[in-house]
């Protein structure tokens, strides 16, 4: 198993990466709870949607761990389950099922663009500047949904954003695990992330904040309500509505993902030079999770920038995942005990580690204008608009422009040419 997962080669332990498969479960168990929130709302069964949600989970992290050796973990994505809800099912007034065949149609077409290397190809041509303002600005993302969960800052309607009721109870327990969790990691308590949320869960347990479940096992929910519905619904999707969803299901799955696999593999050590190792095959299990999932029942999965946790905490081989997926496993005989697993527990991990993430934009080269300017957008828009995507966007349609202007045609690959056309295509009839 060490040889298989190269512990020796990437400086790390069986008991190291046990750690951080347990950081990353625990930072990520939230969506077990919170997918079927959402998708029951588009009229799906959410017994259903949470056993595939977990199904998806345990399929394609275990697919990323074994076959790229990766420390990622790969889940139904929040923001696609919230556009295929509000947007596309409740807004447009599309049916579930035809939704979720269009999911599925977009899952294999990620998978045939994978086998033909053509995402690999993408992600290697983008500039080294643009993959560290990548990472930092998925950093500066994360830290951003931490301090919302934790209701330490909140929307307001004249300043958009705003420091939230610190002396809330729920609140203020996400402030002390912050504390406890900052104290750990500045002392250089190896796994400080992970005993700072346990920690947590037990004073929130303590003083009545977080519930304390009376059973501990539960029966797994049955999966037939979902289960293989879009093979049923072939003739449906071809109409100039569903065409267009399958499109932007394509589009923000396809670098959503490419910006979480360039910030997570850059976290933990692995990319060399401009390239990364094994992306292909990391490509592949992310695109046969989407095409899974679709059939188990559930929306578009996605690399888990949730997964940053584990990395923080030691994560460097596969074998991260591995755990990651025996816990998803674990989580569908215990799910009363996912109800302790609550946002203010989670937030001060996603808080710092965007920190660690952040650390990426030293190495931008901000004495150039024309690399800075793309570089700042791209990071700044993410948190902002709440989408790796359209961060990616600004860069891609920013920095050819910005080379252009200065007649440094050879300096830019043909492929970022077509992706600024599409991006602007994108901006034009899609966002």
């Amino acid at each position: 198993m060490r040889n298989f997962f190269k512990f020796t080669e990437r400086n790390t332990s069986f008991k190291q990466e046990t750690l951080a498969g347990l950081t990353t479960f625990l930072s990520i168990a939230y969506i077990l709870v919170v997918n079927p929130l959402i998708l029951s709302q588009a009229g799906m069964d959410s017994g259903a949607v949470f056993t595939a949600t977990a199904l998806t989970a345990i399929i394609g992290t275990l697919l990323i761990g074994l076959l790229a050796n990766y420390p990622i973990a790969i889940a139904p994505s929040m923001g696609l389950n919230s556009f295929f809800t509000f947007s596309v099912c409740i807004g447009m007034g599309i049916k579930w099922q035809v939704a979720l065949t269009g999911v599925f149609i977009a899952g294999i077409i990620f998978m045939l663009l994978s086998l033909m290397k053509i995402r690999e190809k993408i992600i290697n041509i983008i500039p080294l500047d643009l993959k560290h303002a990548i990472a930092s600005g998925i950093g500066f993302f994360i830290t951003f949904i931490g301090l919302k969960n934790g209701g330490i800052i909140i929307s307001n309607p004249d300043t958009f954003v705003s420091i939230g009721n610190l002396t809330s109870p729920t609140t203020f327990l996400a402030i002390i695990g912050l504390v406890i969790t900052i104290v750990m990691l500045v002392r250089g308590i190896n796994g400080g992330i992970f005993y700072a949320m346990i920690i947590t869960t037990i004073i929130g347990m303590i003083v009545g904040l977080i519930h304390v479940p009376s059973t501990i096992v539960g029966s797994i929910p049955s999966i037939k309500p979902t289960f293989g519905v879009v093979f049923s619904h072939f003739n449906e999707i071809f109409t100039p509505e569903i065409m267009a969803v399958i499109f932007t299901f394509l589009i923000v799955a396809f670098f959503d993902t490419a910006g979480a696999l360039i910030a997570l593999t850059s976290q933990a050590g692995m990319m060399k030079g401009n390239t990364i190792p094994n992306i292909g095959k990391g490509l592949l299990a992310d695109s046969s999770a989407g095409a899974v999932g679709a059939i188990l029942g559930t929306s578009t999965p996605a690399t888990s920038v949730e997964s940053s946790a584990g990395i923080a905490v030691g994560g460097r081989t596969g074998f991260t995942a591995v755990i990651i997926a025996a816990c998803f496993t674990i989580a569908l005989f215990f799910s009363p005990m996912l109800s302790v697993i609550t946002l203010e527990v989670t937030a001060p991990a996603l808080i710092i580690v965007g920190t660690f993430m952040v650390m990426e934009i030293s190495k931008i080269n901000w004495n150039k204008l024309e690399i800075a300017i793309p570089s700042f957008l791209t990071i700044i828009m993410m948190p902002l608009t709440s989408s790796v995507a359209i961060g990616l966007a600004f860069g891609f349609v920013l920095y050819p422009l910005c080379l252009v202007v200065q007649k440094r045609f050879k300096e830019i690959h043909p492929i970022m040419y077509v992706l600024c056309l599409l991006f602007i295509l994108y901006f034009a009839f899609i966002v």
